[in-house]
This record gives structure tokens, sequence and C-alpha cells, in this order.
């Protein structure tokens, strides 16, 4: 017997496991239970863990394939240190970039004194923290206690930047907070999935199944809608699918709401009782009759139509979506525009219901309610507001005013403002950004302007960690234990399974060694994860992500908890907002003046200040970069199903590697006719930034006039092999997200390969002829 999230001795005797572990997957958000085997001190086998109640046993191939990956040559095993202390200069990628190995002591040493003495000639705003949604919720917390409140920057970003916030900012501008409402469950109440942005299939798989179930339970009944321009997997299974052009989700959203109202489909009650803003909306959306937003989008009218019907019929919706809305110059006005129809309908807060924006990273979640974002605090605060700046100095015991009052550098501007010189200092953690960025060049060229920077990983070289001054060993998946909190709010605490790799520790150790080096060893006296994690969770009572129920012995005993969780016999909250139907409040920090748990009507459920959700009047905004004669295609980028963001991991399985082995790009027929290219060919994507090459794929399921490309690879795998070497970095203005999944490019043969495809014909005719 066993803990339900402890290990476990093995009972089957087959020699080949010591012992199981249930723990918690370390790709994507949706958060999948694994059930671990450990043999000889290593992981040798990974399997869905039937009892997370997320997923229930279900997964995809990649973490199947973690044991190949964990302790391989390119794992950083000690600490490592430029013998000159420099990087490497822009354009030089290398595997032996001159490190020398150093004890911890002396690392940590020297990290705290070269940001000390880049504070006192520049001020606390010339250090910044990149880190990661792969941190545990403990990581998170430690980088912003040390960064914002002692040292007095709130220079801490994320790559949730480039995948979440847009997501946050729809959440909070609509409903008060961030915070996803429904839960996973609800897929199998549903009749009907609005699948927009988001292949599924692919990037979130076991979520993708489990409609796919519900669908194949009552297949008359349940409709599923797909908005995507490209024709995937995820389409395959759809009622309706609408290939709108890249960008014009605003318009298509706008449309339906429009057809909504005319029909006389909107819960008339739900929007007096619970929500401000519709009589604003309706001026907004007057702009949008359904033949002029079918125009735009690029699709038939009566398809248009349609969706809002079954839309609007359905007793339960669910709308998904992820990066194909949130990485756009207009991203916060999609999200917007796909709560409003929720908003309009009551389509929120009892089952089967509600708008659900998927997480890409196993705790970018958490890393929100963790304050992970650079406007961000702890417990869902903000910089801007000085109640909640002044609550987070006395907690943490810090002078008054020491957390300064403006929002930190976002993502694409920290890196900016190191290319310009005024960022000196930047520690990057647990990801790799010349990868993951858009426009690779100037990333590169902060990099190597940086008078310090370190890098924390757990493998060495990637195209980041060769322009670190100081590089240091992390204790990755297996090698730590934490907490990390999924796409449906649950909580889950992951155990050390193993010993980490060489000299390697967990990241928040690392930071509170850092930190107590700088003087500041008082208030990082943390002897344990656990430890970290009791401190945070104060920080959260009482606020929508209320963890103070939680606690590391609760998570191993009990298993995993949905927040808010107020209390420690409070069995955790499925879905938000459900007193919206019912007549009770479950809203943490929310009184009822009943004082019994009931509030007669406009009970204030919503974190606003009036109770209320927000309509918003999301206008569409086009693409930054529009095609023209030059550049005459819309490029967007995604993902794969079998691998993961840069491919540190998922790139060691030749299992995982056999679907595509090198970057590609899908072009439709009538495009690839025009520029006399054929299935197979290398070509050549340009856009004003740079250029990439790739194999081509001439297929009808992505749009003519668009094309796509996955941006897996970066320039150590070739040096012009990555697809953010021509990606743009403008940004959404409210969660300034950047537009990573449009920009405008043209496609030809690689420079030099209509000689080879001569030779390759000629040499087919000769095999021919011998025949």
């Amino acid at each position: 017997m066993t803990s339900r999230n402890g290990s476990r001795a093995n009972r089957n005797a087959n020699g080949k496991v010591d012992r199981w572990h249930d723990t918690y997957c370390p790709y994507c958000g949706v958060g999948c239970g694994l059930r671990v085997g450990v043999s000889n001190g290593k992981v040798a086998k990974v399997r869905g863990n039937p009892d997370h109640p997320s997923t229930l046993g279900d997964l995809c191939l990649k973490p199947i394939h973690l044991p190949g990956a964990l302790d391989t040559p390119d794992r950083i095993r000690e600490p490592l240190m430029r013998a000159n202390g420099r990087g490497m200069g822009m354009g030089t990628p290398s595997a032996d970039t001159g490190f020398q190995s150093v004890t911890w002591e002396k690392a940590t040493t020297y990290i705290a004194e070269k940001l000390k003495h880049i504070i006192e000639e520049h001020g606390p705003g010339a250090v910044a923290f990149y880190g990661s949604g792969q941190f545990t919720t403990e990581d998170y917390y430690v980088a912003n206690k040390l960064l914002k409140g002692f040292i007095g920057s709130n220079n801490f970003d994320a790559n949730s930047r480039l995948c979440m916030a847009s997501a946050v900012a729809g959440y909070v501008t609509a409903l008060g907070s961030d915070g996803p409402p429904p839960a996973y469950e609800d897929i199998d109440h549903a009749d009907c999935f609005f699948l927009i942005g988001s292949n599924m299939a692919d990037c979130h798989p076991v979520l993708f199944n489990r409609i796919r179930r519900r669908k194949k339970s009552d297949p008359e009944n349940v409709k599923i809608i797909v908005v995507d321009p490209r024709e995937t997997r995820t389409a395959a299974i759809a009622d309706l699918f609408l290939p709108i052009r890249p960008g014009s989700d605003v318009a298509l959203l706008n449309g339906m709401m429009n057809v909504l109202c005319s029909d006389g489909k909107v819960d008339q009650a739900f929007i007096a009782e619970h929500t401000s803003g519709h009589e604003e909306l309706l001026d907004t959306i007057g702009m949008f009759p359904t033949e002029a937003a079918a125009r735009v989008c690029g699709i038939d009218e009566s398809d248009l139509i349609q969706a809002a019907r079954l839309f609007g019929d359905s007793h339960g919706v669910l709308s998904f979506w992820s990066m194909g809305l949130n990485q756009s110059v207009n991203g916060v006005a999609k999200n917007q525009a796909v709560i409003n129809l929720h908003l309009a309908t009551g389509q929120i807060g009892k089952k089967g219901s509600g708008p659900f924006s998927l997480t890409g990273q196993p705790n970018a979640m958490g890393g929100r309610e963790a304050g992970g974002l650079s406007h961000l605090l702890p417990g869902y605060r903000t910089i801007a507001n000085p109640t909640h700046r002044q609550e987070v100095e006395q907690f943490w015991g810090t002078p008054e005013g020491r957390i300064a009052p403006k929002p930190g550098l976002a993502a694409v501007d920290m890196f900016d403002a190191a290319a310009r010189g005024e960022v000196k200092a930047m520690w990057i953690m647990c990801t790799n950004p010349v990868v993951s960025m858009p426009n690779i060049d100037v990333i590169e060229k902060a990099m190597s302007k940086l008078e310090l920077l370190v890098v924390t990983d757990a493998y060495h070289p990637t195209d980041t960690t060769q322009y670190a001054h100081v590089l240091l060993p992390a204790a990755q998946w297996s090698e730590r234990e934490g907490v990390m909190t999924n796409s449906e709010r649950r909580i889950t605490y992951l155990p050390r399974m193993v010993e980490p790799v060489g000299k390697a520790k967990p990241d928040w150790r690392i930071l509170a060694d850092v930190a107590a080096a700088m003087g500041f060893a008082h208030d990082f006296e943390f002897e344990s994860a656990e430890d970290v994690f009791n401190e945070f969770t104060q920080l959260t009572k009482g606020r929508v992500c209320d963890y103070s129920g939680v606690s590391v012995g609760r998570l191993k005993a009990e298993g995993p908890l949905q927040w808010p969780v107020p209390g420690a016999d409070h069995p955790g909250t499925a879905r938000l907002y459900s007193s919206l139907h019912d007549g009770r409040s479950t809203q943490p920090g929310v009184e009822n003046s009943a004082g019994d748990g009931r509030d007669a009507k406009a009970a204030a459920v919503f974190a606003t200040a009036d109770g209320k959700a927000k309509f918003n009047t999301p206008e569409f905004v086009p693409p930054a970069e529009l095609p023209n004669r030059r550049f005459p295609l819309l490029l967007t980028t995604g993902r794969l199903r079998n691998q993961w963001h840069t491919m540190t991991r998922t790139g060691k399985s030749e299992s995982l590697m056999k679907g595509a082995r090198e970057p590609f790009l899908e072009i439709h027929p009538v495009d690839a006719v025009r520029r006399q290219i054929e299935e197979g060919d290398v070509v050549e994507i340009r856009s004003r930034r740079g250029r990439v090459w790739a194999k081509a794929r001439v297929t009808e399921k992505i749009r003519e006039g668009a094309c796509f490309m996955p941006f897996h690879w970066g320039r150590l795998a070739g040096r012009f092999d990555a697809a953010n070497n021509v990606t743009l970095a403008e940004v959404d203005p409210i969660s300034l997200e950047p537009e990573l999944k449009a920009c405008a490019v043209e496609v030809r043969l690689r420079p030099g390969y209509e000689a080879i495809r001569a030779t390759k014909l000629f040499q087919g005719l000769a095999k021919a002829i011998k025949r």
C-alpha cells in the first residue's frame, strides 16, 4: 500500500522496476498523471496513472519516452564558468564554448557579487530574470521574491508570456480575475464543442481524445465546431470546419454574436442579472453583419450562421482555445470575443459549459498564481495596485516601496532592452529563448551584449546556453520535488524519484543560495520545497486562487486538488461561478449579505467592482504584417504532436523524431504551382527579418495564401532551420504577447536547389533506362 502520490513497492517482481511513483507529466498544460517506475536509481518506465482525476490514466507518446532523455551525455553535471568571463558573439553557434568546471560556492559568489555590482552601477532595473512554465510553483515563487521583493526589479517574465498572457488578460478584463472556469469533467457533459485557435489533436491529445469519446457516445446530439486555417487532425472530427484566414478570429466571433442576438438566442435574464456592458457591445457587433464578417474570414456566410446557431441551440457549450488566439497583436480581443459568447448565452458556471483556455506548459497556471509575469505578484495580485504591493511587502518584510510601482519588462521588451544595452544582467532558467522568441537576430544580439548572462538548464549545448557566462546544472523533472497546477486549476504534487545528476540542484534552491550570498539569507531560509510552498500558500488566502487549505501532506495523502481550496477540510472547486445558476456564492473572499451562504439576486461571484462580468467590445484588428507583392503569403507556426518546444528532451527520442526529422513547410498546391515547387523540394521562406529553409509539403489542408511551419528547430540544428528567423515581435498592446501566428513571407526554391533537382531527375531517368 502507499499514499496516492507516494512510492509503492513493485508487486510484480519482474526484475525491471524497484518501485513506482505517482507524479505529473512535465510537458503540456493538460497535466497528465503519471506512474513512474524506477530501477537501479534511474527512471525506467512511464505509464498513465489511472488514479489521477484529470486524465484517468490516459497519455500521449511524449512522456512514455522520457526515460531515455533524462541522464544523457549532454546533461550539465556541475557549475561551469567561462575562463574569460565572456559569452559567444552573434552568429557563431558551437558546442565547444570554453567553459571550466567550478564549485557551487564559487559560482554562487560570482553571480551574487556581479549582480550587486551591476545594481550599484546601474540600478535594479538593469537586472532581469526570464523563467519558464516548466518551473515548479516553488521555483516561480523564490525567483519572484528575490527579484521583485529584495533586488527591487520587476523585470521577471517567463516564456508563458509567449503562451498564455492574452488569455490572462481576457479573463481579467471580462471576469475580473484570471482562472479558467470549467473543469475537464465538463467534457463529459457538453453537447457542443467550439475549438478555435487550437490543434488539440496534436497539442493537447489527451483532452482531444476525451472530446472524441464524448462525440462517439452521442454522435447525433454532440456537435463539434473547429476553426483553423489548417485542416488538422482536430478538424477531422468536426461537424463544421471553418478554415478562416489567419488573424480573422474577431470578425468571426463578432459575426456569430450578431447572429445570436438577431435570432434571440441570448439569455436576457442572465445578461441583466450577472453582466454589464451588453448595450455597448451591440453597437460594436452591428458593424459585423454576417456577410461582412464572412468576407473578412474568407468563408461562406452560411457556415458562419450555422456555427452561431449550433452554439446558441446547445445546452452545454465548451470553448477551447490556445496559441491560435493568444499569439496575436489582437490576442486579448480574441479572448474577450469568445468569453462574450458565453456571457451572452449564460454558458458559464454550469456543468458542461464555459470558456476554457488551454495552457501550453505544465505549470504556466502555477506561475500565474505565484506572480510569474512582470506585472504580477503572488496570489493574482498586480504590480500596479498599491494595496497589493503593500500586502506583499509586509508579508515579505521588505521596506515600504521596495517593490517598484511600475510593471517590469515583458519578454519582448526585456530582450530588446538587453540588445540596447539597458539590461546588463539576465538570468535565464529552464527555457531556450534563442529558439522560442520571435526575430532571433535581436535575441542573439541581446545575449552578446549582456555583462552577466546566467543560464540554468539541464542540458548543454542549447542555442541559449552557448551564450552564457555562467552555466548552472538544474535538477529536472524526476530529480526534484514540488507542486504544479494544470489547465483546470488542479494542483498536483511531484515527488523526487531519483537523485539529481551530478551536482544538479532545483532552481528554487539555486536562487535561494544566491539570495543568501547577496545578503538576504534570513529571508530565504528554506530547507525544502515544502517550506517554500507553505510560505507561498499564505499569500493566496482569501484570493481567487486560494491555496490556503492545501498542504504537501494533504496532496500526498488525498491526491490533486482544484483551487480554490480555502480550508483544510474544503474538497476543492470543480468549476468557478457555479453560484450563478444556483444562487450560492462559492467565490472565496466574497461575503453574502444573508450570512447563510445565499444572496438573493446579484451575488458578487465575479471579482469585479460590481460583482458582474463585463462584456468587452473587441474590435477586429488585422495581423501586424499583411501580405504584399514582395511577401505575398501569410506564415503561421505551431507544434507537432510528438515534439515539445525546442526539443531538448523529445529530440533525443528516435521514436518521437520519426514523424519529422527536419523542418517542413505546408503550402497549398495553387501557391506551389505558381512557384514551381513540388513535394519534397527544399524551399526558402523569407521575411523582412530573415530566412529559413524547409522541405515542402504540398497539401490542400492549408488555405491558399497561407503556409505553416513548426517552430521546434533552432540554429544549432542548422543556421537556417529556425522558424523564428522570420517571425516578428509585434505584440498585443494589453497582454504584450508577440504575434507568432502570422507574418508575411515569400517562398521559393532554395538557391541552388534547381541544380539538385535536375541531378535527381537525371539519376531517376538513368535508373529507368537501366531497367
